[in-house]
């Protein structure tokens, strides 16, 4: 690494994506059943997968092997994760930016996009419209400018806090934003944020750097790569990674992803929180390769593949994809949603029902209201959730894990998102949306065995219908 650039990287700084080492996995055989059943029962177990033996998965192409591949994956998410989805929605802070990335209506060349920073009494009425459709869980996004430095984030973060309207109160905040040096990091993390988010978009570096012009900020692969580990470093335990899918080879981004998990696990003892696999999606002044565009069946695949290979990493689902779609693939592992979605600035309250594409980064599969979202999962037989416990009990990071790892993820979320739920139901759900999710509590509360911790979660729900008490989470 250069000397006269040090200063600007972490102390592990260091390129971990050995690409020809990724692309010769790609090229293996297809693996024989014997060796695939033995990959499947280690991911059951629990274990995380090494590259090599998710590189397995990916040649496992052969239908039987596809499905079999399926029902683990869905195996596994009912083990670890149970039948809860939670949910939480994007707020759109301001659109300057300073990369020009080929695929993004917001980049800097783009002379079409309406640039916007919403102003404070802009932000509040946004997060007033959330709350009162039943939000409790944001995540900001910026675009990458210095007037969205760590400064202005968290005092973003704050206000977004500060906003309470009758029940509603958001109790979580993640950030999607450009990287930070450490001491930004330390800002941001002061502020009480959740997780935050940086996407590589590809880990393919001719790739990267087709999409992200070196005279940018994104230009610079190895900052960008190196981001999590400065958010680490401060303090930082809570992070997300991802890979915008339809850029490069979706194999490759799918191990690639694996081996910055396991750089992670290995490096700070602790993964990502999350991993997140949008696929590309049009955008105002863009014209797509469709080179590397991926399909129905592929997106499926990588879905339970990731699943298989990071037992206990969330997987985020976005409103990318059509209804439908997002439906079935909910199966294969997913764990959170955002729904109710609108990423035009101002959406929340300025637009209508259709999308306003000139005002968007990219377009959306799925903007139906939270009500209908929240319907259908719960007739699907989910819990919806919008718990936020374990953020603000510190068990975030290391911690995290040593509730997560022996089970205890089914065991108390399903709880805490029984109570998020009830509070829903009786502060925003419509007649049809209430009637389904009080015979989905009913159901849940039969099934838990522990008869001291079914006593206190139904206090706590009786409590929610019948007093103005909220938050009651274990």
């Amino acid at each position: 690494m250069p000397e006269q650039v040090m200063g600007k990287y972490s102390q592990r700084a260091v390129d971990f994506i050995d690409e020809a080492f990724l692309l010769s996995l790609l090229d293996a055989p297809a693996p024989d059943k014997v060796y695939l059943r033995d990959i499947i029962a280690k991911s059951l177990a629990k274990q995380p997968l090494s590259v090599e033996e998710t590189a397995t998965l990916l040649h496992a192409d052969a239908p039987e092997m596809v499905e079999a591949v399926f029902d683990a994956a869905r195996q596994l998410k009912q083990q670890v994760y149970g039948n809860r989805i939670v949910l939480f929605a994007p707020l759109y802070i301001g659109n300057l930016c300073v990369n020009d990335c080929g695929y993004c209506a917001f980049r800097r060349s783009n002379r079409d996009a309406l640039r916007r920073t919403l102003t404070s009494a802009e932000i509040a009425r946004q997060v007033t419209a959330l709350e009162n459709v039943g939000h409790k869980r944001l995540i900001l996004v910026f675009g990458e400018h210095a007037r969205y430095n760590a400064g202005y984030i968290a005092q973003t973060v704050r206000q977004v806090y500060q906003v309470k309207i009758g029940h509603g109160e958001i109790r979580r905040v993640n950030i999607n934003a450009a990287p930070l040096d450490i001491e930004g990091f330390r800002t941001v993390r002061a502020a009480g944020i959740g997780t935050y988010q940086i996407f590589q978009e590809t880990y393919h570096h001719n790739t990267y750097a087709r999409y992200h012009p070196a005279n940018t900020p994104k230009g610079d692969y190895l900052y960008r790569l190196d981001g999590l580990n400065r958010a680490m470093e401060a303090g930082c335990d809570d992070v997300g990674i991802g890979a915008l899918f339809g850029l490069y080879d979706w194999r490759f981004e799918v191990l690639s992803l694996v081996r910055h998990a396991l750089f992670l696990q290995h490096t700070f003892g602790v993964g990502p929180h999350t991993i997140s696999f949008p696929r590309l999606r049009p955008a105002q002044g863009v014209v797509l390769d469709e080179q590397y565009l991926v399909d129905d069946n592929q997106f499926k695949r990588l879905v339970a593949i990731l699943r298989l290979a990071v037992p206990y990493t969330g997987l985020i689902l976005t409103a990318r994809e059509q209804p439908r779609l997002r439906r079935e693939v909910m199966a294969f592992g997913v764990s959170q949603i955002d729904a109710g979605s609108r990423i035009e600035l101002g959406g929340y309250t300025e637009v209508a029902d259709t999308q306003a594409l000139e005002r968007e980064q990219f377009s959306l599969g799925d903007i139906r209201p939270l009500d209908v979202v929240m319907r259908e999962l719960l007739e699907d037989g989910y819990v919806p959730s919008f718990c936020t416990s374990c953020y603000r009990l510190g068990r975030t990071g290391e911690h995290f894990m040593e509730f997560a790892v022996p089970g205890f993820i089914k065991r108390y979320c399903t709880p805490n998102a029984l109570t998020t739920l009830m509070e829903y139901l009786v502060d925003y759900a419509s007649p049809e949306t209430r009637r389904a999710g009080m015979q989905r509590i009913k159901a849940e509360l039969t099934r838990l065995d522990d008869d001291a911790l079914k006593r206190q979660l139904f206090d706590r729900l009786e409590n929610i219908q019948t007093t103005n008490r909220r938050d009651l989470y274990f």
